[in-house]
């Protein structure tokens, strides 16, 4: 009896040790836990994003996140670089913000003009580009796997053969890469599918002051190509994918599949950018948006369905498009833009923040690099550049882009 009754002792020990045994390792196969952390000052980085086995995981208050077993992660945070490495306890991120100059499909494969930009990113404080992918005009500058960009003879000019080849020569040179895909403003989509543009209530299509075809947003069948076109780019390399014309047109009295108010209007656009989020978790790759300067003073949509608080949480970067020229009756206490150019930047910024909180990490606005065409006809050099770059600084953004539709910059203002 007593030595049945050891026999029984034993074996429940083994069993009691077997189980904790596999409970210690299947937890530690199924999650795993560690840091994020500042390079340069070791202190924890809040909201930082965790991507692993296709899904997104964030970090909390104090740096600390917990993810399934996986080997190689992507991690970034807004004001850091993004990069993909493989589990450690504790993982550092480098400070980095991007000073863009933006560059047309045309224009980054032009010899002369990306000469001049590759030239201001070794002696000026330029270390980023903005490059088209996806123009005004729906046209797709590389060789794109989508069937429907074929169809619609959006490859009609390609200026990046080896689009992958292309940004990694940029990488090599430590460039910092920023696709622009442009959204619902698209003539080419529209001609090849015209029951999917934005129209008049009497059913014709409506036509921009530039003679452009908008895409009616709500159509979904549209998202799957656009976001078709942002997966290229992340595939490619680009460190972010920009969303801009990510909106309805501004024009009163159109049609839409929705109706046209403004609940609906912002509830399209943020449902676009949550699945433009969920598509793009796989490649770590930032997200941001351009939005109207005025859309940082208005609580409602403006008529495009643009809202700040909507859109922020879908997002890394929100990049208003601060030029003075386009705030055409100023602001509060400044009726003359061009002759506030601070005060512009500064306030738009502050405005924008108390609507979406957070950090001013999570800006980085547009600047103007070209002359005036709504007030005095000045042209934009060492002085509005720096004046527009300082009240970036001072607000506390993750850096700025300049934009210059000709692709024409020079050091004036930017100087290092």
């Amino acid at each position: 009896m007593l030595t049945f009754l050891s026999h029984y002792r034993e074996m429940t020990i083994r069993y009691i040790l077997f189980v904790f045994v596999i409970h210690c390792f299947s937890t530690s196969v199924a999650a795993m836990e560690g840091m994020i952390l500042d390079e340069s000052t070791d202190k924890p980085i809040a909201s930082a994003i965790i991507t692993a086995n296709g899904k997104m995981y964030r970090t909390d208050r104090e740096g600390h996140y917990q993810i399934p077993h996986t080997d190689i992660i992507g991690i970034r945070a807004a004001g850091y670089e993004r990069i993909f490495t493989h589990f450690k306890r504790k993982i550092y991120l480098k400070k980095f913000h991007p000073k863009a100059l933006y560059l047309s499909s045309y224009g980054a494969a032009n010899k002369k003009i990306m000469g001049n930009a590759k030239h201001l990113i070794r002696t000026t404080q330029i270390n980023a580009l903005v490059i088209d992918v996806k123009t005004d005009r729906g046209e797709i500058a590389y060789d794109s796997s989508s069937p429907v960009a074929k169809e619609i003879g959006a490859q009609k000019r390609v200026s990046f053969p080896q689009l992958k080849d292309f940004i990694g020569e940029l990488k090599e040179e430590g460039v910092y890469t920023i696709a622009r895909v442009v959204c619902f403003k698209d003539t080419t989509f529209v001609r090849a599918f015209p029951q999917l543009g934005a129209k008049y209530p009497n059913g014709t299509l409506y036509r921009d002051r530039e003679g452009s075809y908008w895409i009616d947003p709500s159509h979904k069948q549209a998202w799957e190509y656009l976001l078709t076109i942002a997966e290229e780019s992340a595939k490619a390399g680009f460190d972010e994918i920009q969303f801009d014309y990510v909106r309805f047109p501004d024009k009163r009295g159109l049609s839409f599949s929705v109706k046209n108010r403004q609940s609906e209007r912002v509830r399209i656009i943020t449902e676009f950018l949550e699945y433009a989020r969920f598509r793009l978790i796989p490649y770590n790759v930032f997200i941001s948006i351009d939005i109207f300067g005025y859309v940082c003073w208005n609580d409602a949509d403006l008529g495009i369905g643009q809202r700040v608080d909507a859109m922020a949480p879908y997002v890394d970067y929100i990049s208003p498009m601060l030029y003075p020229s386009s705030f055409q009756v100023g602001i509060p206490g400044y009726p003359n833009p061009v002759k506030a150019n601070y005060q512009i930047v500064k306030h738009s910024l502050d405005k924008a923040l108390e609507k979406s909180s957070g950090s001013p990490l999570a800006y980085r606005p547009w600047l103007q690099a070209f002359k005036d065409y709504a007030f005095d006809r000045r042209n934009y050099g060492k002085k509005e550049i720096s004046e527009q770059i300082r009240a970036s600084e001072d607000f506390g953004s993750n850096g700025w882009m300049l934009w210059n539709a000709g692709n024409r910059y020079s050091a004036e203002g930017i100087e290092k």
